[in-house]
């Protein structure tokens, strides 16, 4: 099978550069600017302290740009003395009515866009990762796991019977069955693991540094508090033992070889191979009964997995 976040969907600014990195910038940029401000009163370097401005909305939101917005003002004011009489001109006013624009409207198209991406990665029913999302995280933790020679695990569960929940209750309960038990992978997440619905009732959840009795635990774990949960379902109480899952897993140390070439590739497809062995595993809990977990043998895993 091909694999193509969180549970959080708050929605914050996002930047490849530090906060710090970024902060420095911005503040370097306002007071290059001022200083050529200073030195010209030209309106066309007057229009560079967009640039920081910008800059600052993009890596901190709409606080970001309102603040730099504001240190802009207070600069061009500073450069331009006569300002502080108040005494605008048409152009001096255009120029602060712009400072202000530019940051409300970066700010608002970097949450926009950032919102667009949480978006694409996200599963509308659990608000867990999507299948496309969970594939490129997991090969992420692949390469990672070959450099630092620790034991990277993988789960793959679903619910049980949830056909015959849907047939007797009909497909909303068996949807807000598959949300609730998808709530609660979220909330048992180990930190640094990630989560995915990539069916209609299954799940896979990647787990770095993470040791056979660990990913066994969590997985134990994870069947026990589905059970023991008695959900509200299409508004009707269900009680605690009517939705179970099923978890396959395996855990194992990559081989480090690889890792220096770290071609996505390779990544990718360690990152099937351990999810095949997960898979597997789980079919062996169903046919034992279900509400099991199965974990695979080191040995079963494809070239490329010690």
């Amino acid at each position: 099978m091909r694999l193509t976040t969180s549970h959080d969907r708050r929605v914050v600014p996002a930047t490849r550069s530090s906060p710090g990195l970024a902060a420095a910038l911005a503040i370097g940029a306002l007071g290059l600017v001022f200083g050529l401000d200073r030195a010209t009163g030209s309106a066309p370097v007057q229009h560079l302290y967009y640039v920081p401005i910008i800059l600052a909305a993009v890596a901190f939101g709409m606080r970001g740009g309102i603040l730099t917005s504001l240190a802009a003002i207070l600069l061009y004011h500073v450069a331009n003395p006569h300002l502080l009489t108040f005494q605008y001109e048409e152009a001096d006013l255009v120029q602060i009515v712009l400072f202000v624009s530019v940051g409300l409207v970066t700010a608002r198209l970097a949450l926009d866009a950032t919102r667009l991406r949480q978006l694409a990665m996200t599963d509308d029913l659990t608000g867990l990762h999507n299948l496309r999302s969970f594939e490129e995280r997991l090969a992420t933790m692949v390469r990672a796991s070959r450099q630092d020679r620790r034991p990277l695990a993988v789960v793959v569960l679903d619910v049980d019977r949830l056909k015959a929940l849907n047939d007797e209750y009909g497909h909303l309960t068996g949807a807000e069955a598959v949300r609730a038990v998808g709530h609660i992978i979220g909330r048992r997440l180990p930190p640094d693991a990630v989560a995915c619905r990539y069916g209609g009732d299954e799940f896979a959840v990647s787990i770095p540094r993470c040791s056979a009795a660990m990913v066994r635990a969590f997985a134990d774990d994870l069947c026990r508090t589905v059970h023991e949960t008695a959900p509200m379902l299409a508004g009707r109480d269900f009680p605690a033992g009517t939705l179970s899952v099923s978890a396959g897993a395996c855990c194992a140390r990559l081989d480090t070889a690889a890792a220096l070439r770290a071609w996505s590739s390779i990544d990718a497809e360690t990152g099937e191979a351990l999810f095949r062995a997960a898979d597997a595993a789980l079919y062996r809990a169903k046919a034992s009964g279900r509400n099991r977990v199965s974990v695979a043998g080191e040995r079963a895993f494809a070239a490329g997995v010690q």
